[in-house]
């Protein structure tokens, strides 16, 4: 096997790793995805169960969901710079040896498409991300709210008791 062969051969090859690499990061966004509605109907469907006092499965939900989104926001922008670092640091360095430059002459096409500030698949997933942040977030304070009342009533009882003492 020739030089020019082995650099093909190795091409393909890293190539193919990468186009594995992408399936990964779509099945991985699929399974927050699912993740994130299958908690939304976890508060549904447990809104009205109580444990330890007055620790709702809402808040518990919800908190998991702010969790999840916020991994799964983390878990698109790695995918995004290892797959930005695969194309531009890897295989267009390997199409320096190449006579055709596929992959250099796409980055270099989705590099200008983005100039345009047009949404990318991998912003609109951030972005389902973000707002599932968001909306899991609106649920921990709407369940916090009447537990710090709750507290806050207490504080003010027993100041009222200690005062009522004096």
């Amino acid at each position: 096997m020739d030089r020019d062969e082995l650099i093909l051969n190795e091409y393909k090859s890293y190539c193919m790793q990468k186009e594995h690499f992408i399936d990964r990061n779509f099945r991985t966004n699929k399974f927050y995805l699912a993740i994130v509605i299958i908690l939304i109907f976890a508060l549904i469907y447990t809104s009205n169960v109580v444990f330890l006092g007055k620790i709702t499965a809402t808040l518990v939900f919800a908190l998991l969901g702010v969790s999840v989104s916020a991994l799964w926001w983390m878990n698109v922008d790695s995918y995004n710079t290892l797959i930005k670092v695969k194309y531009s640091n890897v295989i267009e360095k390997m199409e320096e040896k190449m006579p055709v430059k596929p992959f250099t002459d796409e980055y270099e096409g989705i590099a200008e498409f983005k100039k345009n500030k047009v949404f990318m698949f991998s912003d609109i997933q951030k972005l389902i991300a973000a707002g599932a942040a968001l909306f899991f977030f609106a649920v921990c304070i709407s369940e916090l709210t009447p537990l710090v009342a709750a507290v806050f009533d207490r504080i003010v009882d027993i100041l009222m008791k200690i005062k009522s003492a004096i």
